[in-house]
């Protein structure tokens, strides 16, 4: 597949995956619009009769007659135009609704590395701000099609009825346009796909701002940031208005060939005129048809621009839903899920890279079923990535992992994560209620359940502080709870999820004396019966673990409990050192 896919093949995607279903409204809507352009065929043609019989000839009968047609004209156009412009609005808004749905589905499914690479912010433009590209499809390009190329030929139509010469005159300079035209197409297609960038910049940088928003503060960054930000707006800006100049030029030249083409009609017509050949009612209903004409012309010009510029964001999402995870589910699946008690975990010589260096280098360890096995050691020594291939968020490129006795990668995808349960030092809250935070969409628990993983969680001792209590609001990322709390809410969340395997990764770090003591008895509440790998930095948390597997730059080093690593010295001990200033 190339890299920029070709406009026929953007349209045709599009066609098939949200425009063909919703053929019989966007028929009507259609139908509709060639009625309103169709009407504008039949005005211009109205002028001869009103100008010929009734205002020249007198002819009072015809009064009544030219005035009731020329009334349902504009009756019949208005009628048409506002059923079809409600019905293309609700159909723009549901294929885009369906697309940002799409573009989300399909994004939550790519692998870490995917998103390593594209910010929120790029993100979060791609599914808001380059579908609204669809809009732009039904409200311009669709439209005009519909409605301008119907009036386009039914006003040319009147033209050639009346006198072709006069016709072809005022084409005369028609195909001064073709070359100009094309140029600008492929111009506004460039600075469109550049618009598009820069604004994904944009919104990554507005991301990092509000995000950060408390280190601004700190570091009286605030002007730094607001230049840097002002800078990346001045460059979309740039880039807008060149998009914005290419596509003002086509109906710009569809102007200068208009004046050429009046220009030559009216010499040439005028001297008919004069001469008796014509009549003023003629030359009337042919003046107004080509008056009329350039209004869609303009407007059909114009729409080749903001085709372009639309598939300029279609580009963008179809280069998204066409990117394909690399982590994917066997179908079948070629081993079944472990048990509960069958939950032993092998790393076996495990090799990874995020790139060039190994972040892992022939890992090997065992964690037992229903114990617990703590991975310390140096930052950078590759414990949080074992946790990063445990939830196959990545895989090795050599050795195996498996449960149970099972390689991983022949597992359920879905079914293989159901059975983890993680508690990160970031809890990741969002900005529901603290009911919400636990459930997480589970309609299942009973209120009993629920108050008995509370009390376990130790989240029911604050609770009562809580302006709502349950339904209090967490805020942005748990923003109106202190780092305990969202730990304590993270922690219920994962006693109600009751998965065999319990990842703990540095969940006490960033606490105080008192709330690490809270958290911790929680923890240690919820590891009960569980295989449970705690990453921990502070050693007293983990003295008592089962085993303790000691890394450094990405290989294991030492493994025992702590008296036997205490006893070996090395590593363990050097840390333990470090962290208490005494031997034991």
């Amino acid at each position: 597949m190339s890299d920029q896919p070709t406009e026929r093949r953007l349209l045709g995607w599009a066609w098939r995956n949200y425009l063909r279903r919703r053929m019989p409204m966007l028929g009507i809507a259609l139908l509709l619009m060639s009625i309103e352009g169709a009407m504008l065929g039949a005005l211009s043609y109205l002028m001869q009769p009103m100008f010929d019989q009734v205002f020249i000839g007198g002819d009072t009968g015809a009064v009544y007659w030219v005035a009731a047609a020329i009334s349902g004209v504009f009756i019949l156009r208005a009628s048409a135009a506002l059923t079809h412009r409600i019905l293309m609005s609700w159909l723009g808004e549901r294929v885009t609704a369906e697309v940002q749905s799409d573009l989300l589905r399909h994004i939550m499914t790519l692998d870490q590395s995917f998103f390593q690479v594209h910010s929120p912010g790029n993100l979060i433009e791609r599914v808001r701000g380059d579908s609204a590209a669809i809009r732009q499809i039904f409200a311009g390009v669709i439209a005009a099609f519909g409605r301008d190329a119907v009036a386009l030929i039914s006003l040319i139509s009147v033209t050639l009825y009346i006198d072709w010469t006069w016709t072809l005159i005022a084409a005369v300079g028609t195909p001064l346009l073709i070359v100009p035209v094309i140029l600008l197409q492929r111009a506004v297609r460039k600075t469109s796909r550049i618009s598009r960038a820069v604004a994904a910049q944009n919104s990554t940088r507005l991301d990092e701002i509000f995000h950060g928003i408390r280190t601004i503060q700190l570091t009286g960054s605030e002007a730094r940031e607001a230049g840097r930000y002002r800078d990346s707006v001045n460059q979309f800006v740039r880039a807008q208005l060149r998009t914005e100049a290419g596509s003002a030029g086509i109906p710009a030249l569809i102007d200068i060939v208009a004046a050429i083409g009046f220009a030559g009609v009216l010499t040439y017509g005028g001297m008919q005129i004069i001469g008796g050949e014509k009549t003023v009612g003629q030359f009337m209903a042919f003046f107004t048809a080509m008056a009329l004409v350039f209004d869609p012309l303009r407007r059909l010009g114009g729409v080749s621009a903001a085709l372009q510029n639309a598939l300029a964001s279609v580009e963008r999402m179809y280069a998204i839903l066409h990117t394909r995870p690399t982590i994917q589910s066997p179908v079948p699946p070629r081993a079944p899920l472990p048990a509960r008690n069958e939950t032993r975990i092998e790393l076996d010589h495990v090799t990874f890279s995020y790139g060039v260096d190994p972040v892992l280098r022939e890992t090997t360890f065992t964690a037992e079923a229903g114990e617990t096995t703590a991975l310390v050691g140096p930052s950078g020594a590759g414990k949080t990535t074992i946790f990063t291939l445990l939830t196959r968020l990545a895989d090795p490129q050599q050795g195996a992992i498996r449960i149970g006795g099972r390689d991983l990668r022949d597992m359920d995808l879905a079914g293989l994560r159901g059975i983890f349960s993680v508690v990160s030092q970031d809890a990741a809250l969002f900005d529901e209620t603290i009911r919400d935070n636990i459930l997480m969409g589970r309609t299942d628990v009973s209120p009993a359940r629920l108050q008995e993983v509370l009390e376990a969680a130790h989240v029911a001792e604050f609770l009562s502080l809580m302006p709502l209590g349950l339904d209090t609001p967490a805020g942005p990322r748990g923003s109106a709870l202190s780092g305990g709390q969202r730990q304590r809410v993270a922690i219920a969340r994962a006693l109600l999820r009751d998965a065999p395997i319990l990842l703990l990764d540095e969940a006490t770090s960033a606490l105080d004396a008192q709330s690490e003591a809270l958290v911790q008895a929680a923890l240690d509440r919820l590891s009960v019966g569980r295989t449970t790998l705690v990453i921990a930095h502070r050693l007293s948390t983990v003295r008592d673990a089962h085993k303790i597997v000691v890394m450094e730059r990405g290989a294991v080093v030492q493994q025992g409990t702590h008296g036997d690593l205490i006893r070996q010295g090395g590593l363990y001990a050097d840390l333990h050192r470090l962290q208490f200033k005494t031997e034991v």
